[in-house]
């Protein structure tokens, strides 16, 4: 969905998340996230630099440094965050003009989509299909919903909410 919209919205320009997690092989500090320790999360986050943050259970945090939205904005472009569903409702809490749309997966394919991508052990798939299953019940307090059960056609129908709401917003 992500890639759609940048590849369609010329205006859009992705949020880049902070992570504590480790850099996987081929991954670029700055393009794909800004790998930081947890001291160095920590430190950031009593300082409140920080829009939102998720804490995944199994100790990995990520978030969205409020730095990504002013490099963007200074661009004149639109930032786009690709958030778990917490942080979006965190983020709409904050800034209600913003866009909240909730891409829900079927399960089984989620699960067969993790598996192809081959980065996560078997336990962390299991623990992502629970957190997926368990996020699900959020999908009411968002602004649209998407079934992502065939990539085109979900992002085909993504790209047009978003390109409506921003002719709508001018």
């Amino acid at each position: 969905m992500v890639q759609a919209l940048l590849a369609r919205v010329p205006r859009l320009r992705l949020a880049v998340s902070a992570t504590t997690r480790a850099r996987r092989p081929g991954e670029e500090e700055g393009v794909h996230y800004w790998y930081l320790s947890d001291d160095e999360f920590d430190r950031r986050l009593a300082a409140g630099k920080f829009l939102e943050i998720h804490v995944f259970p199994w100790g990995q945090r990520s978030g969205t440094l409020v730095t990504e939205l002013d490099r963007i904005a200074a661009e004149g472009d639109i930032p786009l965050l690709e958030l778990e569903p917490e942080g979006s409702l965190e983020v709409k809490a904050r800034l209600p003009q913003a866009l909240t749309i909730f891409i829900d997966a079927p399960l089984d394919e989620l699960e067969r989509r993790l598996r192809a991508r081959a980065t996560e052990s078997a336990g962390e798939i299991g623990d992502r299909i629970v957190l997926a299953a368990e996020q699900r019940a959020m999908a009411g307090q968002f602004d649209f919903v998407v079934e992502n059960d065939d990539r085109e056609r979900a992002a085909d129908e993504v790209v047009e909410l978003v390109e409506r709401e921003l002719a709508a917003a001018r």
